[in-house]
């Protein structure tokens, strides 16, 4: 079974998640099917058959975030320290095009968020980077194209 790495904060919100689609969607769910049922005829019942799929889509959603929850490697970023890049490192870089700095945590698939400065650890960025120092230069393919960066700093809690 394959460990899934990620950062105290993300294993958190997984198990918000979970407990909220287990104790909140799924009441309000049942709910929704029983009052649907009351309406009569299922077989032309919208409502029944709505409900019945938020159902479905909940449960697997459910079942998702219990198996990454149960495979976690919770990976506690603020005892990381040295001067290579990864898991869980802030990386500052500087775009060799166009000059722009840029700041990225290397974090697990499930905390992703490239708007918040935050890569997957499998995303061709965080590939690139991991093993590299202060003044090493990446060359990252990405489906956007390949790009040149320079690393400015690393930095971990």
């Amino acid at each position: 079974m394959e460990k899934v790495p990620m950062t105290p904060g993300g294993f958190v919100a997984l198990e918000e998640e979970l407990k909220h689609r287990q104790q909140v969607e799924r009441h309000r769910i049942i709910q929704a099917i029983a009052e649907a049922r009351s309406h009569g005829d299922l077989s032309e019942n919208a409502e029944y058959h709505s409900a019945k799929e938020s159902q479905s889509l909940n449960e697997g959603r459910i079942a998702e975030l219990e198996d990454k929850i149960s495979r976690a490697e919770v990976i506690d970023v603020s005892k990381l320290s040295g001067d290579t890049i990864k898991f869980g490192a802030t990386v500052t870089l500087i775009d060799e095009d166009t000059e722009k700095e840029k700041k990225y945590q290397i974090v697990g698939e499930t905390e992703a968020d490239v708007k918040s400065g935050r890569v997957s650890i499998t995303s061709p960025i965080a590939r690139a980077l991991i093993g590299k120092r202060v003044g090493d230069t990446v060359e990252v393919i990405a489906p956007g194209g390949g790009k040149s960066y320079e690393i400015l700093a690393i930095a971990y809690g």
